[in-house]
């Protein structure tokens, strides 16, 4: 696990190409277009802060890197190009989804969500507004490299193959690396929290049916990041894009009618319906969230302490009790293992949350920790144990302990391969023109 997982830091670089540094002479931002396919264009800052970004994390591309990066940005935007031709769409709910996903956990990365507009000069609605057209050619990259890969996978021979390939001075030298488990638990909020959330928000409602604006109220009072600065709307989205107990309670309202509190597991709603057009429909919601009380919390740690208990018991491993239990449902499918980018259980110690580094750098292997506080990637409070299971001493690259990594590699391998031949076909429907300046990049030649 990075500090900041990968989309984060993407989400980070469509800031500052936004709002990049500005020339105090003339207040114009400097920057040029680099390459064009059909109507999509790359930016100079586009291949300077990625290019970047990879040599400050020391990654090796064979051949010229910058070259490689712009490949990468061109057949980027040729995915784009051909997706409009293949009409392959990503609907505009899907993109403010990940919007808002993104940037409640921008928002908690950061601090708040006036850190941000302070610094930046701009409302999160603005944000989410400006960055809306790059997060849908994200998505639609994704969507468009998901269909032209999703038949590629590597054999063992295959991987035992790319190894042997790869001579003895050129293997990679993996540092330390350890292989942690964990159990998550969010504590459950009491009736009595609960009862006083929907009561909250029922004083809300009254105020709203007496003449008060449902948008001015979300902006005050919603807890949901990434649609109260837009007085709560959240635009036109298809069936499947919330949560099911969410739209159940949208599709049984007139248009204007604004629902009692519905409760899902992001807290308590109030929802008014603006419009529906047969399984679409625009709706605004005002989230409050109930807060723990102490009796919540310490049920949660006193339910870990005897998860722990039972997991020292060797009646139950840790793993198991970790499919069982964990609220965290990427680890726990593993386990409870955190894994790299790769996949791999063994994950180098630089990669790990500074959280979890610091609580194992304090145990010896085979122990569990006690339970402390910790968050969700979305900002939900969590309480955590953690099982140090193996420490693997700096090593050269070798199949027995690195063989997810060295899969991992053989198969991009493969899909690069796959990917090139896609390009060498689809840039013959496309215009696409590059800077001479990169013409020793031998990009589309």
């Amino acid at each position: 696990m990075k500090y900041i997982n990968r989309f984060i830091f993407y989400f980070f670089l469509l800031i500052f190409l936004y709002f990049p540094g500005r020339s105090q002479d003339s207040g114009v931002v400097i920057d040029e277009i680099i390459g064009r396919v059909d109507d999509y264009i790359v930016l100079r800052s586009e291949l300077e802060s990625t290019y970047l970004d990879i040599l400050s994390r020391g990654e090796r591309i064979s051949g010229n890197t910058k070259c490689a990066v712009l490949k990468d940005l061109i057949t980027s935007k040729l995915l784009v190009a051909k997706a409009e031709i293949d009409s392959v769409i990503v609907e505009d709910g899907q993109v403010d989804q990940e919007l808002n996903s993104r940037m409640a956990l921008l928002i908690n990365q950061i601090g708040s969500e006036e850190d941000i507009e302070r610094y930046y000069n701009k409302t999160i609605a603005e944000f989410k507004k400006e960055l809306f057209d790059d997060i849908k050619e994200q998505l639609v990259v994704r969507k468009m490299r998901q269909e032209i890969l999703t038949d590629i996978s590597v054999s063992p021979e295959e991987v035992k193959d790319f190894y042997e390939s790869v001579p003895q001075d050129s293997l990679p030298y993996f540092s330390t690396q350890v292989k942690v488990s964990q159990i998550v638990k969010i504590p459950e909020v009491g009736r009595e929290q609960k009862n006083k959330t929907k009561n909250e928000l029922l004083k809300i409602r009254d105020r709203i049916s007496n003449g008060e604006s449902f948008e001015i109220l979300a902006t005050l009072y919603s807890q949901d990041p990434g649609s109260a600065q837009n007085g709560g709307n959240l635009g036109f989205v298809g069936r499947g894009v919330f949560q099911p107990e969410f739209e159940a309670a949208v599709f049984k309202l007139k248009e204007g009618e604004i629902s009692q509190p519905v409760e899902t597991e992001f807290g308590f709603h109030l929802i008014q319906l603006i419009e529906k057009r047969g399984n679409l429909f625009n709706s605004r919601h005002i989230l409050l969230q109930p807060e723990f009380s102490d009796a919540d919390i310490q049920k949660t740690k006193d339910f870990l302490d005897s998860i722990k208990v039972l997991a020292y018991s060797d009646s139950i491993t840790f793993e198991e009790l970790a499919r069982e239990y964990s609220d965290d449902k990427f680890t726990s499918s593993f386990g409870g293992y955190f894994t790299d980018a790769t996949g791999s259980e063994n994950v180098l110690v630089e990669e790990l949350d500074p959280v979890i580094f610091f609580t194992i750098d304090t145990m010896d292997v085979g122990q569990i920790s006690i339970p402390f506080e910790s968050r969700t990637d979305d900002g939900k409070l969590a309480y955590k144990l953690i099982f140090f299971k193996e420490k693997i001493p700096p090593h050269l690259g070798n199949l027995e302990e690195d063989y997810q990594r060295f899969r991992n590699f053989t198969l991009n391998r493969k899909q690069g391969l796959e990917l090139d031949k896609w390009f060498n076909k689809a840039r013959n429907e496309v215009f696409i023109n590059i800077d001479p300046e990169y013409n020793s990049c031998n990009i589309i030649n």
